[in-house]
């Protein structure tokens, strides 16, 4: 989230911002000389910017002869941005349809297959979880912290915005409101699902994940069980 921040912040200046739809507008790349020319800059005040906003992520750098002539004589290539690839969004709070978008194509597509459509939601959204889980296990954090403060990282990665109440974890945020508030009992199953999976794996022993629907946070809570039990 933080690199999508500094993304759309890139865009504050207006002058940046020009120089951006300009680049944007064209498939073949723009040198700095046009872009400046196009928006009413001098030169050097375009290749500011235009290097801000590659540093930004914005748009991308190669280099090609503006002339069109080749050969001696013909100079040497030119700096060419284009509008890079990179998609850049940011939602407050944090959204990840992308995930639950993920999970749904993957079970509609072994439902089309022959698996019962509910048993591969229900899957795909446990392995998601189980994937997350283990990634976290498997990076600079291996072994850090109790069972809580491990699922707590991994969710806040996810949009849930957990906070520690008593032996849990409250999930603050829904990070697929949008498609929970029409498809309530389905999206809930997907977060729950999705939750034991990232407890599985992040191989929590004393830690568990359940339903608990309430107004405005998602419907699941992480509680720790009696270590003893």
């Amino acid at each position: 989230m933080g690199d999508a921040f500094s993304a759309i912040g890139a865009l504050a200046d207006p002058v940046r911002r020009r120089l951006y739809d300009f680049v944007a507008g064209r498939d073949d790349g723009v040198g700095r000389e046009e872009a400046a020319r196009a928006v009413g800059v001098p030169t050097h005040t375009a290749r500011f910017h235009l290097d801000k906003l590659v540093e930004a992520g914005l748009l991308t750098v190669d280099h090609r002869r503006l002339s069109g002539r080749t050969g001696p004589g013909a100079g040497r290539p030119a700096k060419v941005y284009r509008r890079s690839a990179t998609d850049i969004a940011v939602s407050l709070p944090e959204r990840g349809y992308e995930l639950v978008g993920h999970v749904f194509a993957a079970a509609v597509e072994r439902s089309i297959e022959g698996a019962p459509l509910t048993e591969a939601l229900a899957e795909e959204a446990r392995a998601a979880g189980h994937r997350d889980g283990t990634a976290y296990d498997a990076g600079e954090h291996e072994g850090e912290g109790g069972e809580l403060e491990r699922s707590a990282e991994v969710l806040t990665g996810r949009g849930f915005e957990p906070t520690r109440v008593g032996d849990g974890l409250v999930l603050r945020n829904c990070p697929f409101d949008a498609l929970a508030r029409e498809h309530t009992a389905l999206v809930c199953g997907v977060n729950h699902d999705y939750v034991g999976g990232v407890l599985e794996g992040l191989g929590c022993e004393h830690t568990s994940a359940r339903l608990d629907p309430g107004p405005d946070r998602c419907c699941v809570r992480v509680e720790e069980s009696d270590a003893g039990s």
